[in-house]
């Protein structure tokens, strides 16, 4: 069941937008305390919302209990809590769902890192012309656009958003479909962007007055910071090998020339590679020493050791064929692990699974 949320502007100005969860959420964790370096239980997970249709972006209010999901067809915003129905704040209007292969929408959110003071938070959204970034205050949904220009496609659109360390805004985005943007500087698509919050270039991007931060990439969903600033994020691949990368500022990928290892001076291999079967990588999250790695034809979570920039040990799967399709991994202010699944036909939830150990 969904519900309708009316009265947005004066729920959120008091933080009562999330008074209903707060308390369910506080007994049903009560008296678990996060680890530092926990690993998770993947044996039963926590339904927090069903019945969706491709929830893609997850992120957190910093009232530390309000969850908020995008749901890229529908274009609504909706507020995810323990032992609550979904809420929906509001709505963006997007392009898309024409049909299986039309995979523009309502993709990643964001939440301003100032968002105490200016209650900012940031939607990558199709449009009939592009694909762009957003951002807009739950009191009012009024979009103001941010990055405009990204290339759009049914496909290959990226759209994974994320702050990082340094207060900056990384917008992942995909070649959509004409695999000549990726070796072109001038194009805003197959590339990882970096801009200030309002949309401007930061003075120290790799390349003056351009938003790029790393080019050559085919199709990337993927963005998390390892505990030592380090940048990760994934990328899905043609036919053969899709990949975890490690983000240098002003690195070329590779492709179309290289896809997987390539060994050539002129581009950046992966950190690691699977076959697409394997994986079609979207959402990463890093947990400690562990990056988790959600796959979408993979129907899988992989589990991977890293540290500093590295990848230190095999590469496991957990919940194989479980969920289906999952598109989303975060983790929550509650210390459980977040996913968020893409298989359609309104069958979609929102699951979360409890840390152990640490």
């Amino acid at each position: 069941m969904r519900r309708r949320m009316l009265a947005i502007g004066a729920a959120v100005t008091g933080l009562a937008l999330a008074a209903g969860t707060v308390t369910a959420w506080a007994q049903a964790d009560e008296p678990y305390e996060p680890a530092a370096d926990p690993t998770f239980d993947f044996r039963t997970g926590d339904t927090l919302a069903n019945g969706l249709t491709i929830p893609w972006g997850l992120t957190f209010l910093p009232d530390g209990t309000s969850g908020i999901v995008a749901e890229r067809e529908s274009g609504d915003v909706l507020r995810i809590g323990v032992g609550a129905d979904p809420v929906v704040l509001g709505n963006l209007e997007v392009v898309g769902g024409t049909g299986p292969l039309d995979e523009r929408g309502l993709l990643g959110l964001a939440v301003s890192p100032t968002f105490a003071t200016d209650g900012w938070i940031y939607a990558y959204t199709s449009t009939e012309e592009d694909n762009r970034v957003v951002r807009f205050t739950l009191d009012s949904f009024n979009p103001e656009p941010v990055v405009t220009g990204i290339p759009a496609a049914l496909n290959h659109n990226g759209g994974r958003l994320a702050f990082g360390p340094d207060e900056k805004l990384y917008i992942s985005t995909g070649d959509a479909n004409d695999s000549a943007n990726s070796q072109d500087l001038d194009s805003l698509g197959g590339k990882i962007l970096r801009v200030n919050p309002d949309g401007s270039v930061p003075e120290d991007n790799p390349f003056e007055g351009s938003p790029v931060y790393t080019w050559g990439n085919r199709n990337v969903q993927g963005l998390t910071w390892g505990p030592e600033g380090e940048l990760y994020f994934s990328e899905l691949g043609q036919n053969t090998w899709d990949e975890l990368n490690l983000a240098e500022p002003g690195g070329n990928y590779g492709w179309p020339e290289v896809e997987g290892e390539g060994g050539s001076p002129d581009y950046i291999d992966p950190l690691y590679t699977w076959s697409t079967a394997e994986a079609s990588p979207s959402g990463v999250e890093v947990v400690g020493d562990t990056i988790y790695i959600a796959a979408l034809r993979g129907e899988r979570l992989w589990t991977v050791p890293v540290a500093g920039g590295e990848v230190t040990g095999e590469p496991e799967a957990v919940l194989v064929s479980e969920l289906g399709r999952i598109r989303t991994v975060e983790l929550g202010p509650d210390g459980w692990l977040w996913l968020t699944t893409s298989n359609g036909n309104g069958e979609d939830r929102v699951i979360r699974y409890r840390p152990i150990g640490g």
